[in-house]
This record gives structure tokens, sequence and C-alpha cells, in this order.
């Protein structure tokens, strides 16, 4: 493999990110990150797909990340979208003027190559190798379930549940938990049908993705967010319900003054996101949840170096 510094790209609902690094052996050193939630879901419908806004939004921070590529003299990139451009009937349009404007081309990714990506990511960043992983990354669209044996893939669940898609589309706390159970329910027979189910509870869970980073920066008290500190911490189920309940009671703009570590951004989404883990946690039986910093955007790096990096068969 080569360490050739290359860029990868992760366009999501909710955040856009760019990582410039190299790759080597499965290992990524990270050279460059940017990140910018643009909120490309919000305002998202059916009939019309992504909104004027958040195409807006989204289309200058993909400008800026061109500025930051060129400025690296990087040549080789990867730019992946998922749920909301995967979703939206102007998808064709939106990749276009993402293209026009910053030169950036996007592949659309379906939710269970996004699963497979992620887990390569989140590999790559674990202190420890241990045998078995259930890895969940809560987007602003989806979130992606893997199971896997080491790096090979068991099982993979892309789900309607992302925290834009909740938090916009749910006009309660109570109906977003209907939804989650009912969804959560449905892949918990997808993993019985799959005969997983029942030796689930033995795997690592690992939770990937702006949720998991945030209730972990909130743990660590930090005002400025340090992914070396983030990436391998651990929670307990116990203190992700009492940040769910120091949460629940206060106004967007007071979760913002109030709680350390949470995003600007973040604010609405994280009561989504909490929920959802919770429900995953006590649903599975876990105690226990490792948050990786690692995730979607290092897999696609890798993949990148991997596959350009393979010797051209001749014959």
């Amino acid at each position: 493999m080569s360490s050739e510094r290359v860029a990868s790209i992760d366009l999501g609902t909710n955040t856009a990110r760019l990582l410039i690094g190299s790759a080597e052996n499965g290992k990524v050193e990270r050279h460059f990150i940017s990140r910018r939630i643009t909120r490309l879901g919000g305002g998202f419908t059916k009939d019309y797909g992504i909104t004027p806004e958040a195409s807006f939004r989204t289309i200058e921070a993909m400008k800026d990340f061109a500025k930051s590529i060129a400025e690296y003299k990087i040549e080789m990139i990867r730019a992946v979208a998922t749920s909301a451009v995967r979703d939206a009937v102007n998808r064709s349009e939106f990749c276009e003027e993402v293209k026009s404007s910053s030169g950036i081309e996007l592949e659309i990714i379906s939710g269970e190559r996004e699963g497979k990506l992620t887990l390569s990511g989140v590999i790559s960043g674990l202190d420890t190798q241990p045998g078995s992983l259930f890895v969940f990354d809560v987007g602003g669209g989806s979130t992606e379930y893997t199971l896997s044996s080491g790096e090979n893939i068991l099982f993979t669940r892309s789900l309607p549940l992302g925290v834009v898609r909740l938090t916009e589309g749910k006009v309660s706390v109570d109906a977003m938990t209907d939804k989650v159970e009912k969804e959560l329910g449905l892949l918990a027979k997808d993993l019985q049908s799959s005969s997983l189910l029942s030796g689930l509870s033995s795997s690592t869970l690992i939770g990937t993705a702006g949720t998991a980073t945030t209730l972990a920066a909130i743990s660590l008290q930090l005002s400025d967010y340090d992914y070396q500190k983030v990436n391998n911490h651990i929670l307990s189920l116990d203190e992700i319900k009492a940040i769910y309940r120091e949460l629940l009671p206060l106004t967007p703009e007071e979760r913002l003054r109030l709680i350390t570590g949470l995003e600007e951004g973040r604010e609405d989404l994280i009561i989504a996101g909490t929920l959802l883990t919770i429900q995953t946690m006590e649903l599975f039986n876990f105690n226990r949840l490792k948050i990786s910093d690692y995730g979607l955007l290092e897999g696609v790096l890798i993949d990148l170096v991997e596959t350009t990096s393979k010797p051209v068969d001749t014959h």
C-alpha cells in the first residue's frame, strides 16, 4: 500500500467532512480534517428532496473543501454521499451542481456499502481488536448497524433512523420513541432469523459519528473537541441516561449554553440521537458503549488507497 496523501469526503445528511491523509496496512494517518454542519437534510421532503437553502450551505462547504484539497496538491479524491442524497428526487441535479461549483464528483453509496466502509474505518482507529464488533453509525438520515467477526462482516442493515429525519419528522419525543422501537424491533427480527441475535451481547458495541462523539465530548466536558480523547472512550448506559435526563428538559438554546461538549448545530438533534443510543443498548443488552471518532470518512480513504494501489492485471 502507498503512503501517498489522498483525500476522502463524507457528505452526510447533517455534516460534511473532509480528510486528507495516508493509509498503510489498514491504518490511517490524518494530515488535515475539516468538518462543517450543513444540515443537507434540513427541510427535506419526498416530493422536493434537498431544499435550495440546504444545497447552498453544502455547496459552500464543498467549495471550501476543494480549496483545501488544492492547497495540499492532492490528486486522488473520493467523495461519497449518503442518506439525504440517496433518497432525494433531485439528487442528479444536486450532484451536477456540486461538480460544476467545486469540481468534486459525488459517489452515492448504498446503506450496505456505507456500513462496510464504516466498519473498515472504525477498525483502523481501535486501541484493541476485539473478536466481534457490533457497530452502529447514527447519521442524519439513516443509521447503519453492522455485526462483524474481526473484519469479516456477518450482517449489515441501514435503517431509516437519522437524527434530522427523526427530529424534523416527529412532533414529540414519544413519537420518536415509537418510531425507533418499531425499526429496532424489525432489526432484532432480522438478526434472529440470521441466527445472530443470541450471540450479540458478547460483541463489543461501538458507536461512531456525531451522536456518539458528542456524548463522549459531554462526558469528558470538552469545551474544545479533541478526537484523541474521544476515540476509544467508554460510556456506560447509566451515564448516557443521565446525560439524556439533563438534556431533555432544556431548550436547544439552553443546551448550548449549559452543556459543555455540545457543538452548535446539534442542540436539537442530540435528543433523537441519545434516545436511539439508549434504545439500542437496552434492546440488545449492552451496558457499555465504546466511542469511535473513526468511521466512514477513514473507511473511504482506506478503500481509495487500496483500490488505486492494486497492481494492474495485464493478461
